[in-house]
């Protein structure tokens, strides 16, 4: 009787577990190493509330996350950059649709400088001198005599893109620059090297020191503070995005509303960005 009562026990733990592994909705989102800790916490905020649907957060750039939205192996792409019409383009060849874009947070791309540095603001026309390889030597703004080492991102990612385009206007990153794998890394580099510059996303910055941007050289140069950011005086604001391939529907549609309620939008002040309402 015993042994016949251990079994059905088993058996119903069993089923018990089948049916909750079964009301699990996986959701996957993969995309903008910027947004990948804003992301995470998300979705574990999310899931506290929401234990029957499992999301997964990956990086590896904007462009490796709008590929794979294309590619069906994400149901949602992080993005720090706008999706392109040649994107848009190869969505609409598979899907029938031109995707949906939502905005779910600001951020103001930094200029980080190591804490030793004495440089405390550059112009954007100074920044494109220094990242197209016009300016080579920190003398030449006012610092120490000494060669300006520069750090960037990959080329899939979105912050990359954004700083060309808006920053650099278009021209290439001067040869010399050394690619990071992701935003922290760039940071770790700055703090190592008292020479260094980088860039990347306003939640990265601990253990450097943030560059006052100015518009141009009689403007006042201004921090990515969210009364900054808010106010449109820092000159490089941008919106963080998602992406889908359609209009969001189900476990998706709930998470994507949430990350735009005060709630999801509070988790965005939280971890360092700028929310969008």
């Amino acid at each position: 009787m015993k042994a016949k009562l251990a079994i059905i026990t088993s058996l119903a733990v069993t089923i018990g577990a089948a049916l909750i592994y079964a009301a699990t909705t996986t959701i996957t989102v993969k995309g903008s190493d910027t947004m990948v800790i804003l992301g995470q916490r998300w979705a574990e905020e999310f899931m506290t509330k929401h234990p029957e649907i499992s999301i997964q957060v990956t990086g590896g750039g904007s462009g490796t996350g709008i590929s794979a939205l294309i590619n069906g192996t994400t149901d949602i792409c992080n993005a720090s950059r706008p999706i392109k019409s040649s994107e848009r383009s190869k969505l609409k060849q598979r899907y029938s649709s031109l995707g949906v874009e939502i905005k779910t947070a600001k951020d103001g791309i930094s200029v980080y400088l190591n804490e030793n540095n004495p440089i405390g603001e550059l112009s954007l026309d100074q920044i494109k001198a220094i990242y197209t390889g016009t300016i080579t030597n920190w003398k030449d703004l006012g610092g120490e005599d000494t060669k300006i080492i520069l750090y960037g991102r990959e080329n899939s990612s979105g912050t990359y893109v954004y700083f060309r385009d808006v920053v650099l206007k278009g021209q290439d990153y001067a040869g010399s620059m050394q690619t990071m794998p992701g935003t922290a890394a760039v940071v770790n580099a700055i703090a190592n090297d008292k020479n260094g510059i980088g860039y990347g996303g306003a939640a990265y910055g601990k253990g450097i020191k943030f560059v006052k941007v100015k518009k141009d050289a009689s403007s006042p140069g201004y921090e990515p503070t969210a009364e900054n950011v808010t106010a449109g005086l820092y000159p490089i604001a941008r919106y963080l995005y998602m992406y889908v391939r359609n209009k969001p529907t189900g476990a998706t549609k709930k998470f994507i509303d949430w990350i735009l309620s005060d709630e999801g939008q509070a988790v965005v002040t939280k971890v360092g960005y700028f929310p969008v309402r």
